[in-house]
């Protein structure tokens, strides 16, 4: 087994404080409450550096978000808050093409509005009054037009509806569908809504009119749902066009994962052209190079698929001609950013554990990592060459970053340094072992720094199943915080995770409860050998999602390996998820088709918990939130009621107003209580010691 110690994320720990003398473990409230920087922008001479803060007001249940200013040019200068008020969110915030002005989202009137204030210091002013909340907007390069989003009626020919009468008042509550995909993620879908874009001309930098539609001509939601934003929308430099990422809707929608890129006239004038028809796979990110030449965006092989690979393509805007740029880079790109100067690309992707920045050539696909240990998010390119980003790590949350020209890493805040310098540092530790079929697989150990004699395990086992707990911060399952009572936190990126090539992602399907589960056995036994601290004969597993399918497969196939489990929004009946769940492309992906063909039916039958429910014994604690609409909570109250009727110590924990993710601070906090209570009773308390007898 190879060990490689972090040693420079001990150094950016230090870099964010100094710690206590007397520092405390780190509790669900810390997590709930630590600030949380976001949606960095720089200005067009590269002065300005502009972000969105939020702080969480635990008595209200709910984030506070104000937007900063930092001065690039000036050493060691200090953020300042901007155009904020105490009572508002203030959001999303970009910079006029001149840079005179920071634009942002507020609902200082009441609904979010776009505001605007003259840079340094100026007095907000808003400038529009459109019917209903704005969720996202961008400028033009050009300076003379802006697109905004919302969701909006399929009919609606401009922002504020006025062609649509209101809706008739009917005494029923039905809602009443002629086809699929009724529900998504957390919301029933609401016939003939979408999201939709509208540009507006800009007259003093103030959007005229009520806006026309850019895709009157289709059906489907730009950005897409329920995460997609402005990196699936770009304007040209001139302004003369905007492209944009669309699925269409109708009956094929449950089943497709065909995202299209489109350009249409900056002025809606001209109806949308569909620029990667011939793929039927996934095509997003479109990024229109600031010299005008070229449309960058990722694109997938696969219809069907939502974690293929997504290679780099460029599109020649003048002669229409494509090529792929990193195909013969075994990974997955995530994000897209033209350098200023229209040579070279900044991406970001998943690498053994890490979330690196790169840069690409434009001209010949070289590929160059930039940055080392962490999680790399929010690229924004800087004039003049490097760029600004966030970094995060397992040890410390995201701050914003700097890399110049020539590589040089500066870091630009410290967000929570002063929360951070209270809690006690932990240590993180790599560790690699032979998996099943001989690949290697890799794992991580985190625990207090400072901790003595042995260690009971919180084996944590991520969802995706495409995914990697990776060596990133998370506000929901956050290695820090399982192992802060006292607890080795051990996870290990089993086959299906990312960040290892294409084929080793590809590999989990049709075998959910095959190789991932070998490489969990082998992995609990590495990390002993690697770490004598860490007591595997003590251990509870907990996973999420695909994670929690597994502590449901592990009960029955392997019970036992565990003194207790803890299954958070987990797959008890992979027939019954076919059949539930609202992205149908996933579950027929993963077994090989719909569950009424015999082939698939027998995949799912093969890895599905249900059939092994005789043989459970582990103590079980069972958490969902009912708004969760991709693996419906039903599966978590079929589970309970099998514990329940096996007389096995099992506890529900069922969250009203969450979906898939617990989100609201005093939930997230009620759920590591919850979590970290069984995790005491059955390692550390009376319960354990009882199972082990």
């Amino acid at each position: 087994m190879k060990k490689l110690v972090l040693a420079s994320l001990a150094a950016i720990a230090t870099a964010q404080a100094p710690v206590a003398v007397f520092a405390r473990p780190m509790t669900a409230t810390d997590l709930a409450t630590l600030r949380r920087i976001a949606a960095p922008v720089v200005s067009p001479d590269g002065r300005w550096a502009a972000y969105q803060l939020r702080e969480t007001d635990l008595e209200a249940n709910r984030g506070r978000i104000d937007l900063w200013l930092l001065d690039l040019h000036r050493k060691d200068a200090q953020p300042v808050k901007i155009a904020s008020a105490p009572d508002k969110n203030e959001h999303d915030p970009r910079f006029s093409a001149d840079g005179q002005w920071l634009y942002y989202l507020s609902n200082g009137s009441g609904s979010d509005q776009l505001w605007r204030v003259r840079l340094p210091a100026g007095t907000p002013e808003q400038v529009t009054s459109l019917s209903t909340d704005i969720s996202g907007f961008l400028l033009a390069p050009s300076g003379d037009r802006i697109a905004i989003w919302a969701d909006r009626n399929i009919r609606c020919m401009d922002f504020n509806c006025a062609n649509v009468p209101a809706s008739e008042q009917g005494r029923g509550s039905a809602r009443v569908y002629d086809e699929t995909f009724v529900r998504h993620w957390d919301a029933w879908t609401e016939p003939g809504v979408r999201s939709r874009i509208f540009t507006f001309p800009l007259v003093d930098g103030k959007p005229q009119g009520a806006g026309t539609p850019v895709a009157r001509q289709l059906v489907g939601d730009a950005p897409s749902k329920p995460f997609g934003g402005p990196e699936e929308i770009s304007w040209s430099a001139d302004g003369k066009f905007l492209f944009f990422a669309l699925r269409e809707a109708g009956r094929i929608e449950p089943t497709s994962t065909n995202l299209d890129i489109f350009a249409v006239p900056g002025d809606a004038s001209a109806p949308p052209v569909n620029l990667t028809a011939a793929n039927q796979a996934t095509d997003t990110l479109p990024a229109a190079s600031p010299d005008g030449r070229w449309l960058a965006y990722a694109a997938m092989r696969r219809p069907g698929y939502e974690s293929d690979r997504q290679v780099l393509y460029l599109r020649d805007l003048r002669t229409g001609q494509t090529r792929a740029l990193t195909q013969e880079w075994d990974r997955s790109v995530g994000s897209i950013a033209w350098a200023p100067d229209s040579r070279s690309i900044f991406v970001t992707t998943q690498d053994v554990l890490d979330h690196p920045l790169f840069r690409v050539d434009a001209r010949s696909g070289k590929v160059t990592r930039l940055t080392r240990e962490g999680t790399v998010n929010n690229v924004t390119p800087i004039r003049g060459g490097g760029a600004l980003y966030t970094l995060n790590s397992i040890d410390a949350p995201d701050d914003l970053y700097r890399i110049g020209r020539r590589g040089r890493v500066e870091r630009l805040t410290g967000v929570n340094a002063d929360k951070l310098a209270a809690l006690d540092p932990v240590s993180v530790e790599r560790f690699s072992f032979a998996g099943a079929g001989g690949d290697k697989v890799w794992g991580q150990i985190v625990k207090p720094r400072n901790s003595k004699g042995p260690l009971p395990v919180a084996y944590l086992i991520h969802g995706g199943p495409q995914g990697s707990f990776g060596n990133s911060w998370s506000y929901r399952w956050n290695p820090r915080l399982f192992a802060a009572p006292g607890y080795a936190a051990v996870s290990v990126d089993f086959h299906g995770s990312t960040g290892y090539g294409q084929a080793f992602t590809d590999s989990i399907q049709r075998d959910w409860g095959g190789a991932p589960l070998e490489d969990l056995r082998l992995g609990l036994v590495a990390a002993g050998r690697f770490d004598r601290q860490v007591d595997t004969d003590n251990a509870c597993a907990l996973g999420g999602s695909y994670g929690g399918y597994m502590v449901n497969w592990i009960a029955g196939i392997w019970p036992e390996g565990f003194k207790c489990l803890v299954s958070h929004a987990g797959v008890f009946d992979t027939r019954a998820l076919a059949y539930e769940t609202e992205e149908l492309w996933f579950s027929e992906w993963e077994f090989g088709g719909p569950h009424f063909e015999p082939a698939a039916a027998e995949v799912i039958e093969r890895w599905n918990p249900v059939h092994h429910v005789v043989k459970w014994r582990t103590p079980m604690l069972v958490l969902h939130g009912e708004k969760d609409f991709r693996i419906p909570y039903s599966q978590s109250l079929a589970m309970f009621n099998a514990l329940q009727r096996r007389d096995i110590p099992s506890r529900l924990v069922m969250y009203p107003d969450e979906n898939h993710w617990i989100l609201k601070p005093h939930n997230s906090i009620q759920w590591y209580r919850e979590v970290h209570g069984w995790l005491e009773r059955w390692l550390k308390g009376a319960g354990g010691q009882a199972a082990a007898r």
